[in-house]
């Protein structure tokens, strides 16, 4: 039913300090809104900074789109207080406006109304804003203000080198990266236990359908809520972020060469109705950074990434390239609305057990005919996670297994896994979270997803927003910050704006030769 890890069990348990050094960061993406409740249509806020250039405060695709970043932290618990720090910072300056709780957009009038993230006159900047307006031309702008929690998460490289036997250094950068490669092919196969735990987006607003056909068969209230009875993530579907020209690319992450090779053609290749769209309209003005398959490499949409930082002028692709991965980024979590922060600890607990799981479990090469399989898994899931009676295929041969029934064999896993992982911390903290959420297989009612619906059915999801969103306001912009100082923030501040001003005076070449250097 699943991978044997009774060798990798053994293994960790005879090494229990292996572990120790995992490195994690994570990226928090919200939406600002009006009292009402409407997306607001401020610009980014002077007093956050330069949004090209400040550490933790920026935006994503849109202006009122905002990202908080954390540095990297090898304990969970100080990483949320960072992460919190910000939403407290951020909270005493939104005195109008309110940080959006949940991961689908709020109520949208219009959706010209969307204004794209601007980054200012530095080549840099342009072109930022420039592959923005290529998302909004290729996929629509309601897609792009879809938010979500990326989980960043690094296992210590004593681990690879005692795990994978490694001798020298020449060979670390293949040997590691086949690793990784190994983790995010058990991800693919099993990762769809995350929307079904933690997936907090059932259910939509009505302005959301303005752009797009809808066939799902949902149903809805006087409010113009409408949900999907035993969704997770809609998030996650194709009315999410999604990409049936991406899908075709048939990526099964077998080896590095095969990965970088396929984003490699797909950056470089033309695709029929990017070219007939064309790079600018009839006035001169630029409608998308290329006409190829993906403008860049992070328009790849994928539920977990693999990646490497990138040195100054080098692109995410040519890191990988130079160095191998270095570490994953996880896609897969919603906007926890039932977190002031967007995410708690105990979801980033399980995703550690669960990828150290993916790391340790026996594995094999993923076949293309796999690959579909494993799609319609999770869309089975994000669609109708919580739905009695549902399957999951697993293998080559897509054997048919109840989801309550693989989803309580992993955790058999996962809390042996626990012990180790508690022994060596001198407490409990991962076998008490196996325990808490094993239950949700036998009790889906207890799911995110489940009890956030059970809201919505009553309400729109404006004043459930509002409801949350004002809640959370009042505490964070009144807690005193932990880690940051007032007076840290203000230097960063200062910092990032004298940063972006000296990308603008050191540009020696007009847009359009940038672009082509790039």
């Amino acid at each position: 039913m699943i991978p044997d890890v009774s060798k990798g069990l053994s293994w960790l348990k005879a090494h229990p300090n292996i572990l120790k050094g995992i490195n994690r960061g994570i990226e928090r993406e919200t939406l600002r809104i009006n009292l009402d409740g409407r997306l607001a249509q401020t610009i980014h806020p002077k007093f956050f900074g330069s949004p090209l250039t400040h550490n933790w405060i920026t935006t994503d695709f849109a202006e009122t789109l905002l990202e908080f970043i954390t540095p990297v932290y090898q304990d969970i618990d100080k990483m949320l207080v960072f992460l919190r720090d910000i939403h407290r910072y951020v909270a005493r300056f939104l005195v109008e406006e309110r940080m959006w709780p949940f991961s689908m957009p709020c109520t949208i009038d219009d959706v010209e109304h969307i204004q794209l993230a601007q980054y200012g006159n530095s080549n840099l900047g342009k072109m930022k804003t420039l592959y923005r307006r290529g998302l909004k031309n290729r996929y629509g702008s309601l897609m792009q203000i879809i938010s979500g929690v990326h989980y960043n998460f690094s296992l210590p490289l004593n681990f690879w080198q005692q795990w994978e036997n490694i001798k020298d250094d020449e060979s670390s950068k293949i040997i590691i990266s086949n690793g990784y490669l190994r983790l995010i092919r058990n991800y693919y196969r099993f990762g769809w236990i995350i929307p079904y735990l933690f997936g907090s987006s059932p259910a939509i607003c009505s302005s959301f359908l303005q752009e797009r056909e809808i066939k799902l068969p949902f149903e809805r209230n006087k409010y113009g809520t409408y949900w999907l009875p035993y969704a997770t993530s809609l998030r996650l579907s194709d009315l999410g972020y999604a990409s049936k020209v991406q899908s075709s690319l048939n990526i099964t992450f077998n080896s590095l060469e095969s990965y970088l090779s396929i984003l490699k053609e797909a950056i470089k290749t033309p695709l029929k109705k990017y070219v007939i769209m064309g790079t600018k309209d009839l006035k001169g003005n630029w409608l998308q950074l290329n006409t190829n398959i993906l403008q860049i490499e992070n328009e790849l949409y994928s539920p977990i990434r693999p990646k490497r930082i990138s040195l100054l002028g080098e692109t995410p692709l040519e890191a990988l390239l130079r160095g191998g991965i270095e570490y994953i980024e996880i896609r897969s979590l919603d906007i926890n609305p039932f977190s002031a922060i967007g995410v708690n600890a105990d979801q980033l607990r399980f995703i550690d057990l669960f990828l150290i799981w993916c790391t340790i479990a026996d594995n094999k090469e993923m076949t293309v005919d796999e690959l579909l399989c494993i799609r319609k898994n999770w869309n089975r899931v994000v669609l109708e996670g919580r739905k009695p009676g549902q399957i999951i295929t697993i293998g080559c041969n897509a054997t048919e297994y109840m989801l309550v029934d693989v989803g309580k064999a992993l955790f058999i896993d996962l809390r042996k896994s626990a012990e180790i992982l508690d022994k060596h911390q001198g407490d409990t903290q991962y076998q008490r979270i196996c325990d808490k959420l094993v239950m949700l297989f036998d009790n889906p009612d207890l799911t995110n997803s489940a009890r956030i619906l059970q809201l919505l059915k009553k309400n729109s999801m404006t004043n459930i927003g509002l409801a949350f969103a004002q809640q959370y306001h009042q505490q964070l912009s009144t807690e005193q910050p932990e880690i940051i100082t007032i007076d840290n923030f203000n230097k960063q501040v200062n910092k990032s704006l004298i940063a972006q001003q000296t990308l603008e005076l050191n540009d020696q070449i007009d847009f359009d030769n940038y672009l082509v250097k790039y």
